[in-house]
């Protein structure tokens, strides 16, 4: 039936051991020494990317700090800003009151000629009104 040829067998297990030595030195070798290469390109982008993340925090940290700074500096000229404002509105507001105070002054000055005026003026009357009512009271 079924005869093992130990020839057959001999050169069977030394092809196989050929074909894989052939394919160790061949496909096997490369293929691992690629993969190890690989791996420790791989280990060697990740601590890359490690110190960009520490070099990236760091610049965040950097421009925190200038922004927050910015931020005291644009409310501390604000402040300065809005004290000017006030300042300058209370020297017009002032301005405005002497202003205002002097021509109110003027203004009573004025009335008080004209009040002298008008009793002179009425007193200068005075006869003709007494003449006047005398010539009324005379007719009735």
């Amino acid at each position: 039936m079924l005869d093992i040829n130990p020839i057959l067998l001999l050169a069977t297990f030394v092809v196989f051991l050929s074909l894989i030595a052939v394919l160790n030195s061949w496909l096997y070798n490369p293929l691992f020494s690629f993969m190890n290469k690989r791996d420790e390109d791989i280990k060697k982008d990740l601590q890359k990317v490690g110190n960009n993340d520490d070099e990236i925090n760091a610049l965040y940290l950097e421009a925190e700090s200038i922004v927050n700074n910015a931020k005291l500096e644009a409310s501390a000229l604000r402040e300065k800003v809005i004290e000017d404002a006030k300042e300058l509105a209370d020297s017009k507001l002032d301005a405005k009151h002497a202003e205002l105070a002097s021509e109110y002054l003027e203004f009573e000055q004025s009335l008080a000629e004209s009040k002298e005026q008008l009793v002179s003026d009425l007193m200068s009357q005075v006869p003709l009104f007494k003449d006047a009512v005398k010539a009324k009271f005379s007719q009735i």
